[in-house]
């Protein structure tokens, strides 16, 4: 029988937290960062590997299970959810949800007009 490996009580909350502020399906993301990515030049024989950072490491994170995560994954979510905090105490006065503001979020899987 196969056990599955226990994740340190910082970890666990970690992907909590991830999860909570990383808002946008893994697809949406996918599409968000293609649309970012497009820019001037085509894209290469795998699109994936030319999304805009740090969105492509968001993304593979949301692909994972929490038991496949590596110490690298649990930094980029880190720094994902620090990012999305800042920004999000960061807002445009007026409660005006500016576009460069949005998109930042969007990068890091954030929606901030999703409702909840």
């Amino acid at each position: 029988m196969a056990r599955e490996a226990r994740l340190d009580a910082d970890v666990e909350l970690l992907w909590e937290d991830f999860h909570a502020r990383v808002n946008m399906p893994s697809e949406q993301l996918r599409q968000w960062l293609l649309t970012r990515g497009s820019g001037e030049e085509a894209f290469g024989p795998n699109p994936d590997l030319d999304l805009p950072e740090p969105g492509r490491q968001i993304l593979a994170v949301l692909r994972k299970r929490k038991v496949d995560l590596t110490p690298d994954d649990i930094e980029v979510m880190r720094r994902a959810v620090d990012r999305i905090d800042d920004l999000t105490r960061s807002r445009p006065a007026g409660g005006n949800a500016d576009d460069g503001w949005r998109h930042a979020l969007l990068d890091l899987g954030h929606d901030p007009l999703a409702v909840r």
